[in-house]
């Protein structure tokens, strides 16, 4: 089957779509024909050297997918739900952008009614992410106020969406007034981070009270900001480090505000935590999803074969929204 690997470390050049073996089903897992796979910000770090794939792992890029059900793992209970032919969409551990993927059952869910199957593959990862974060982690309680750090990204559309139909507050970050028109549209409180100091801004939104959450993808050049712009009880959460890895951290201000600072990845998550956050994102998500309160925003789509101009764009920073690839 055709799948794209990387020749080495690298822009968005070393990628190259080749030939390789279809993966082997294992007893408890699902042969899925893909149709659309997302480009993630990790994608890029795997890309360039910086986020390795998990030990056994597909070398082949690629967390999310939709596609059909071509074949069950003969371990597969019937209480799971999933049928040869069925329209599902899977979080993966590596190996999406390809023709075939094989993930554990318990890693699929229904594409959502009333969704395109195609754009369905901008919502697993996105999805997971957030709700494993905001939700599990920082455990958001309605009526609180979420901080979004890059509003019109992929994890910032679906996050302004989700904690908006889940009961939040949100105000995000953005650059420039396209993209702040295009967070507004989404429902969040928008803070232009080229024009004007977020901390101060978010101050002013609340009164002086901050947020409770921060969403951060930016890691260590806002870790101080971030604890200033932290309500009192606040939980910082930082999934991305696109600032850096370090920053310096004041303990007595944490202290005082008895707040806390939440890393985490998804990827690495062993597979019995990843298939609790599948469970809930079908529980508490996908009603949200086929009630149209959220939808997949999708920018651009381009054939597998374009994965080095995908991935260029996405570079740019230009995009509102996901990438997606189509074998």
């Amino acid at each position: 089957m055709r799948a794209v690997l990387e020749t080495t470390p690298g822009g968005p050049e070393v990628l190259a779509v080749t030939e390789v073996p279809a993966p082997e089903l294992t007893p408890d897992s699902v042969r899925i024909r893909v149709r659309a796979a997302g480009v993630n910000r990790a994608d890029v770090m795997q890309r360039l050297g910086r986020y390795p794939v998990p030990p056994g792992a597909s070398k082949v890029f690629g967390l999310e997918v939709s596609g059909t059900v071509q074949e069950l793992g003969p371990a597969v209970p019937a209480e799971a739900g999933i049928g040869v032919g069925d329209e599902v969409v899977a979080l993966l551990d590596s190996g999406g952008y390809a023709e075939e993927v094989v993930v554990p059952a318990a890693q699929v869910l229904p594409v959502p009614r009333g969704v395109d199957v195609e754009a369905a593959a901008g919502l697993p990862e996105v999805c997971a992410t957030v709700f494993s974060n905001v939700f599990m982690a920082a455990a958001a309680r309605e009526g609180e106020t979420v901080l979004v750090h890059g509003g019109t990204g992929g994890i910032g559309t679906n996050a302004i969406q989700m904690c908006r139909a889940l009961g939040l507050r949100v105000l995000t970050t953005v650059g420039g007034p396209e993209k702040a028109a295009a967070a507004g549209e989404l429902g969040a409180e928008i803070i232009d981070y080229r024009a004007e100091d977020f901390v101060a801004r978010v101050r002013e939104l609340t009164d002086g009270h901050g947020a409770d959450i921060v969403l951060d993808v930016v890691g260590g050049a806002y870790l101080d900001r971030n604890l200033d712009a932290l309500a009192v009880n606040g939980r910082l959460v930082v999934i991305g480090l696109q600032g850096g890895r370090t920053g310096e951290l004041d303990l007595g201000k944490l202290m005082a505000k008895r707040a806390a600072v939440i890393g985490t990845t998804l990827r690495s998550r062993p597979a019995g935590e990843k298939a609790r956050i599948m469970a809930a994102l079908r529980e508490h998500v996908w009603p949200q999803v086929e009630a149209g309160r959220i939808v997949p925003v999708v920018n651009r789509t381009f054939p597998l074969d374009q994965v080095a101009q995908a991935h260029e764009y996405f570079d740019s920073g230009t995009h509102i929204g996901k990438v997606l690839l189509v074998p």
